[in-house]
């Protein structure tokens, strides 16, 4: 399905995919001996979300990672901290300085640094730094998933049942559109369709366990482009497939994420699906329109 896949490379580029993130490589390989000295800092700026902030190295490593991207490529950059053009428009840089904040202050090494070329509302290149983890991936549209420098096998199309399932956030994100209710029945049937879940705190853990074959597949409630574009291109260099919940091709407009294998993606896009609209969830409960439905998902069939 290739309006899902998206892993082709695009024309009319302003920059060559390859010098773009050779240059980028090199600037997270220069701030990585900073991201690791400031394990540990202190939230410092709070961002106006129950427990969303900053630290002050977040805001450091942005101008730094951003500085160098803009003067090395003459294009500009959208970063989670100081904002910038709208991502939706033309050919940029999205930049997550410190993916997973709380766990790096916390000195939990699920946290790393997020950098993508976006462009036509697709990522064309994308980069994961986690140090603290010893790992590094990075893709371009079109090529293979590259990890710690070494080309990466292509994703096995497993199952749910067989190898572990990533979710995000039940709380941030974009709350509107699904709220906790929602977020937690999602974590509730999954939890019970997996083999196993897993919470690491970062969408950019997530989306590289998926495209590596650590996880099946991942979920991810946000909606913001500097969480989600790197780790899309991975999914899609390694042959998984992405879209959002509703199972709509994923794009930065898009308000959710669901990356997985062609299987895993099918099964837990059938649980989603099941359980009905965000919009009839609540915190009080569950408003449902339609009766429970008394057939088990195929999947589960017999005794695991």
């Amino acid at each position: 399905m290739s309006d899902q896949t998206g892993n082709t490379l695009p024309t009319g580029l302003p920059v060559d995919p390859a010098e773009a993130l050779a240059l980028a490589r090199r600037v997270l390989d220069e701030v990585t001996p900073r991201f690791v000295e400031g394990v540990g800092a202190p939230g410092v700026q709070n961002k106006g979300t129950r427990n969303d902030f900053a630290t002050e190295l977040d805001l450091e490593l942005e101008r730094r990672i951003s500085d160098a991207l803009r003067e090395g490529t003459g294009l500009e950059v959208h970063g989670e901290e100081f904002g910038g053009p709208p991502v939706n428009e033309g050919t940029l840089w999205v930049v997550d300085p410190i993916d997973g904040t709380a766990n790096y202050s916390l000195g939990i090494p699920t946290a790393g640094i997020l950098v993508a070329l976006v462009h036509d509302r697709q990522p064309v290149l994308g980069l994961t730094w986690l140090p603290l983890l010893g790992l590094t991936f990075t893709s371009i549209a079109g090529g293979p998933l590259m990890e710690n420098g070494v080309e990466s096998p292509r994703m096995s199309d497993v199952s749910i049942r067989d190898v572990a399932l990533g979710l995000g956030s039940l709380n941030t994100g974009a709350r509107t559109t699904y709220p906790p209710a929602y977020r937690r029945e999602v974590f509730e049937q999954l939890t019970l369709d997996a083999a196993r879940t897993r919470k690491f705190g970062s969408t950019g853990v997530d989306l590289s366990f998926v495209a590596s074959g650590r996880l099946s597949a991942a979920v991810s409630f946000g909606n913001y482009a500097w969480d989600n574009a790197a780790g899309a291109s991975h999914i899609r260099a390694a042959g998984g497939v992405v879209t959002d919940l509703a199972g709509e091709p994923w794009s930065i407009d898009s308000p959710s994420l669901l990356a997985a294998s062609p299987r895993a993606h099918a099964e837990v896009l059938g649980t989603v699906r099941q359980l009905g609209e965000p919009g009839n969830f609540f915190e009080a409960g569950r408003r449902r329109a339609t009766p429970e439905p008394e057939s088990p998902r195929p999947w589960l069939a017999g005794d695991r």
